[in-house]
């Protein structure tokens, strides 16, 4: 069998769709170096990559497979090296341990969070070298000191940490998104915080300005959902509204990106058209789409600039400027080359936003929609045709449907591996929200804005008004239907990397040899949908736990642990809803500050004991409790004398491993910090200034407290 000849063959058939892979081969070779450990791994991709690329070279002249085998090299090679040097030239110093401290410093950056009765400021200390060079901290906004807008200089005192470590394995990894943004430090500023030099005049900035005005025109959270639309601020949607949108798969219409540029540049191509065809010199003398698309052009560019231009905008207006420009040129614009083209250009640009899962959301939705419609019978399907109004609006009706049920089914695996809990109702969700948001509050919002202007605005703001009163309506409502959310525990990421593969096969392929990536696609659900969920979750600082209970759900040691505490471990657990208390288990005793858990398993009954109070356990009874216990979690140091049968998990061992996921049938605990990992956020370069104490704290840290406890109920 000749199978080169073959390979050329099938090649040659899926010429068009090569360049689709560029963006691949690039993301391969920035996911190694997020995965591979250190330096030394790093390296050897790279000469594997190049080695890679040199085999191409040997291989027939003149063939496609050489081709793509030196590309594919290069490319990933390309990608590995640049997301390493990145990471290198962002490089920044962070705090080394929490402490409070006193600083002047230069507003970078303001965000009202209006929800939460806080403002998060992004700060860069002035003449304290010895901090980090940028901080961020949160500030109750009630006592918020007019004139405090960028470029003012505040003098406050703030409790400073590091960026957290993820909680729990699959949590959420501030640390990494951190050191990529810069910020050395976050934390929270006491008062007062005094006003050194205001802002300039302009220092407000309109963006500020203009969502103070959304917020007066439409009160509580519909006002928040208003303001995201325009300038991208989320901070004054409440709560429950915010997680009823996540749980009906809405959650996407908050962060502007490709619905709200495509609403501005297609309404503004749109107007201009209709208004420059009203004058015939400009009509028989002028290209009115190629003018009609630079003005599209320059809105985009504006719209971005004024949401703040965040990365999933900045990729929306990329995506909309070639999308404009291949309309100029008479091409075809909406295609898969051009969503190959996109993420092509924000991965050499940040190649870090791999990792997260904004660029992942946002660019499988779009391949999906693309390469669904693309297939040449879905594009027989849903071509336009000369039928009757009611047969057309049932074929528009089964298109959006069928587009969302693709979306939904493209979006899961990323939801489930980021979030831990999937939307089971969102393509039903969408296929009136998205058509309520673009044709209905979107235009009535620019309408109402424009209004204002002369005072007329109200009744505009009165339909925004009542159509997001809808919106918010259609995610309560399908949020509270039973079964609206899939939760699933954390999976593995290499059952993830299968369903990624698989599923890129399938979309950039178009012979039959594309069935081929259904095998990984299913290989992967099947992996993560068989992995078992961990029987104890422990948080890094080994203040929280959380234990499966009998039920199948998850006990939380400390009653009064707060709600992102109780959401990460919830998540990490796959449960959905309130993690009862430890204490009321039947399988629990508990007392003020310590609990003891019999966990059944397969074969045996496993022990754990956790400390749950600030105050120390007598040496003796803690180690005859570490005796009879397989693990043992505190947030303190133990006695040397305390050795469980399995796992002892208290300060020094967790600032080694991290937050940890643990399973008893077999034993297996997975950590945060895997061993030997040398990325830059885990080994960063530290810097620690004195910590100041308020004037009435001083002498406090001389005093010692009597620690004592009793183990009253064993």
């Amino acid at each position: 069998m000749d199978v080169p000849g073959a390979i050329e063959r099938w090649l040659e058939a899926e010429r068009d769709q090569l360049p689709l892979w560029m963006p691949v081969a690039l993301g391969l070779g920035i996911a190694a170096w997020f995965v591979l450990p250190d330096a030394r791994a790093w390296t050897a991709f790279l000469l594997a990559a190049a080695g890679l690329a040199m085999l191409g070279l040997v291989l027939p002249l003149g063939g496609r497979l050489g081709r793509v085998v030196v590309a594919a090299g290069v490319l990933a090679a390309l990608g590995c090296a640049l997301v390493w040097w990145r990471a290198e030239r962002v490089a920044a110093p962070v705090l080394a341990r929490p402490g409070v401290f006193a600083f002047t410093a230069r507003v970078l950056r303001v965000e009202p969070l209006p929800a939460r009765d806080l403002v998060r400021l992004r700060l860069a200390p002035v003449a304290m070298p010895t901090l980090p060079p940028v901080v961020r901290v949160n500030l109750e906004a009630a006592v918020l000191p007019p004139g405090v807008a960028p470029g003012a200089v505040l003098r406050l005192r703030a409790r400073l940490v590091p960026p957290p470590d993820p909680a729990v394995p699959g949590a959420y990894d501030f640390t990494r998104v951190a050191w990529f943004d810069g910020i050395g430090a976050t934390g929270r500023a006491f008062t007062p915080v005094s006003v050194v030099t205001p802002a300039a005049p302009a220092g407000g900035g309109l963006r500020n300005r203009l969502t103070e005005h959304i917020q007066r025109q439409v009160a509580g959270s519909a006002g928040g959902v208003a303001a995201a639309f325009v300038t991208g601020d989320r901070g004054a949607i409440g709560e429950v509204e915010d997680e009823a949108m996540r749980r009906a798969g809405l959650a996407h219409l908050l962060s502007i990106s490709g619905l709200h540029v495509t609403a501005v540049v297609g309404a503004t191509m749109l107007l201009l058209l209709r208004l420059l065809a009203l004058v015939p010199a400009l009509a028989l003398r002028v290209r009115l789409p190629l003018v009609a698309a630079s003005g599209a052009a320059l809105a985009a560019i504006g719209y971005t600039w004024l949401s703040g231009a965040e990365v999933p905008t900045i990729r929306s207006c990329v995506a909309a400027l070639l999308v404009l420009a291949a309309l100029a040129m008479g091409r075809e614009a909406i295609t898969l080359r051009l969503v190959a083209t996109g993420a092509f250009v924000v991965l050499l640009v940040l190649p870090e936003s791999l990792a997260g899962p904004s660029f992942q959301l946002s660019f499988a939705a779009v391949t999906a929609i693309v390469a669904l419609h693309e297939h040449p019978r879905v594009s027989r399907w849903f071509q336009a045709r000369d039928e009757g109004v009611a047969r057309r609006l049932l074929r528009n009706l089964g298109s959006l449907l069928l587009t969302g049920v693709a979306v939904e089914a493209v979006l899961m695996p990323i939801g489930l591996f980021h979030f831990h809990k999937a939307g089971l109702y969102g393509a039903l969700a969408n296929l009136v929200a998205i058509p309520l948001t673009t044709f209905v509050v979107m235009p009535a919002e620019a309408v109402a804005l424009l209004l204002d202007a002369i005072g007329l605005g109200a009744p505009a703001w009165w339909v925004v008004e009542r159509a997001l009163a809808l919106l918010l309506w259609i995610a309560r409502t399908t949020a509270a239907v039973p079964g609206s959310v899939a939760a699933l525990p954390s999976m593995p990421d290499g059952a993830f990397a299968l369903m990624v593969a698989g599923g890129l096969w399938l979309a950039l392929w178009r012979t039959r040899a594309r069935l081929i990536g259904l095998a990984p696609l299913a290989a992967g659900a099947l992996w993560a949908l068989i992995t078992p969920a961990p029987d104890l979750l422990v948080t890094g600082d080994g203040r929280h736990l959380a234990v499966r209970t009998a039920d199948g759900g998850m006990a939380i040691l400390r009653d009064r642990a707060g709600e992102y505490v109780r959401g990460t471990l919830g998540e990490g657990g796959g449960v959905e809803g309130e993690l009862p208390p430890l204490a009321d288990q039947p399988n629990a005793r508990c007392t003020t500050d310590v609990c003891v858990v019999d966990v059944a398993g397969a074969t045996r009954t496993w022990r754990i004991l956790a400390t749950r109070s600030g105050y120390l356990v007598q040496a003796g009874e803690l180690i005859a409790l570490c005796r009879d216990a397989d693990v043992v979690v505190s947030e303190r140091r133990l006695p040397r004398g305390c050795t469980p049968r399995w796992l002892r998990l208290d300060r020094p061992m967790l600032a080694q491993t991290g937050g940890l996921a643990v399973r008893f049938d077999p034993p297996e605990a997975r950590r945060v910090r895997g061993s030997g990992d040398r990325h830059p956020w885990i080994t960063p370069p530290v810097t620690q200034p004195v910590a100041r104490r308020w004037p009435e704290q001083r002498g406090r840290g001389k005093r010692e407290r009597r620690w004592g406890g009793s183990s009253d109920g064993f």
